[in-house]
């Protein structure tokens, strides 16, 4: 095989392997994938045109970047400071603020964007029975 198509296979393998271990070892990341299901769900049944489609994909991704880097930060961290240490606690407390700070934000993304078309159609289901 090419060394260049090897190197690039070998670079998806640890990406996947890196993903693999996030869903394995992180409670959120759980969270994060139940909801980002859902909202997928909820976005094809309201039929979402391109541009809000783009949004949606775009405050998931941030989401699940932000948990994806917050985890690679603490495993480095541990492995700087195996033990307690005041700067430690601070970047473990930051990286958990800018997943909580994606996360809020995202929901607020899916609200603004599938709140009314989908207030529409429950309105429309209730009012059928």
């Amino acid at each position: 095989m090419n060394p260049f198509f090897r190197s690039r296979a070998l670079s998806f393998r640890y990406a996947f392997s890196g993903w693999w271990f996030v869903i394995r070892t992180q409670r959120n990341a759980w969270i994060h994938a139940v909801v980002s299901v859902i909202v997928l769900i909820i976005s094809f049944w309201i039929q979402l045109n391109r541009r809000d489609w783009a949004m949606i994909i775009i405050a998931i991704a941030m989401v699940w970047t932000a948990e994806f880097l917050n985890t690679a930060l603490e495993a480095v961290v541990d492995l700087a400071s195996p033990k307690q240490h005041q700067l430690a606690r601070v970047g473990k407390d930051v990286g958990a603020a800018g997943v909580l700070i994606a996360a809020v934000s995202a929901a607020l993304i899916g609200i603004l964007i599938l709140g009314p078309p989908l207030l529409v159609r429950l309105r429309s289901i209730v009012l059928f029975f």
